[in-house]
Parts: structure tokens; C-alpha cells; sequence
């Protein structure tokens, strides 16, 4: 069984997120490379910081440590996990992509990543239906102000879900996050 970890892994592409994914159970962001620059990107990585962590995992090469110390400059107590570019190169490509599970469970053990139990997830698709956050007309401006209320920030609902679990918000925030657009919306 894959190790649950807490923090949210950074990488830098999509490919980087199966290979990861193959590794552990984690909740991940992709930079897009340099796109992290753009406006509100660091945005979604200042709510992974605040709520859980983060765990920079970039490639070994000299973008990926270009993209690691812009990141740091947002946030300098992130956890850094490294693979070296013999674990991170195939056919003269360099990348996490090309790390195979036990490089990148290695490289996060050694930045001390905490691994947590596997929880019974406490939110459900039905639960996001009932409140009309999935199904809905208006559910994508609902995620997005409870989002921004519960601060874990905008995702389509099956993402919304798993950060509802992944970030032990409690079913009371939730209720009381609901209740707190809907006064909103009243005034």
C-alpha cells in the first residue's frame, strides 16, 4: 500500500504528476514551468502552504532549480526533495518524470515529508450535490466563493472533493462556510 503524504508535492509538468502518483498518495500541483509567474498561481500554492505544506520536487536540471528558488522566495520554510539527474534521466532526458517510485519516495523521506493514515474521507459527491456545489447552474460560482471562504481555493468538483478531504476541513468549517455565503448573499 502507498504511503498517504500530507504536505502537497510541487512539480513541474503533467508527467511529473504520474510518476509521482505511482510513488505515493499525495495531494500535487503543477507549475507548468515558468507559468507560475503568471497571476494567481502562487496563489494556489500559498493555500497548499498555509493548509498542508509543501514539498518542492522539481528537476534535476537548471529550470527545475530556477523554478525551486522562485518558489522559495514565496515560501522559504517549504520542504525541498531532491533526485539526483542518474535518478531523473532516461534516453538523455532529464526529469522527475523518469524517476521511478523508489527514487522519488527516497527523495521525499528526505525532506522529511509526514505520512499520515489513511482517513475515512469525511465529504462524498452526494454531499456536494445536496449543497449544490456539483450538477448545478450555479455550482462553479459556489465552489468558488466557498473555496475562497474555507480558503483551499477554485477546483472543479471532483478536485473541490478531494481538497475537502485532503485538507481535514471539518464538516462543521464546511456548514459554517455554507451558511456564511448564504448570509452574504442575503445582504
Amino acid at each position: 500500500m502507498k504511503k498517504t503524504i500530507k504536505e502537497v508535492i510541487v512539480v513541474e509538468g503533467r508527467d511529473d504528476i504520474s510518476a509521482v502518483k505511482a510513488a505515493v498518495d499525495a495531494e500535487i500541483i503543477q507549475t507548468n514551468g515558468f507559468a507560475i509567474r503568471k497571476k494567481g498561481n502562487i496563489e494556489k500554492l500559498r493555500v497548499a502552504y498555509e493548509n498542508k505544506g509543501i514539498i518542492v520536487l522539481t528537476d534535476p536540471d537548471f529550470v527545475g532549480e530556477e523554478l525551486r528558488k522562485y518558489i522559495l522566495k514565496f515560501f522559504p520554510e517549504a520542504k525541498q526533495a531532491y533526485i539526483s539527474r542518474r535518478e531523473g534521466t532516461k534516453d538523455g532526458d532529464i526529469g522527475v518524470e523518469n524517476a521511478n517510485p523508489e527514487a522519488i519516495i527516497k527523495a521525499l523521506e528526505n525532506a522529511k515529508c509526514e505520512v499520515v493514515q489513511n482517513t475515512e474521507a469525511i465529504f462524498t459527491m452526494e454531499i456536494l450535490m445536496d449543497h449544490k456545489l456539483s450538477g448545478f447552474t450555479e455550482s462553479k460560482e459556489l465552489r468558488e466563493k466557498l473555496g475562497t471562504e474555507l480558503r483551499i481555493g477554485y477546483s472543479n468538483a471532483k478536485q473541490f472533493l478531494s481538497k475537502l478531504n485532503r485538507y481535514g476541513i471539518t464538516m462543521d468549517q464546511f456548514l459554517a462556510a455554507i451558511d456564511n455565503i448564504k448570509k452574504t448573499k442575503e445582504n
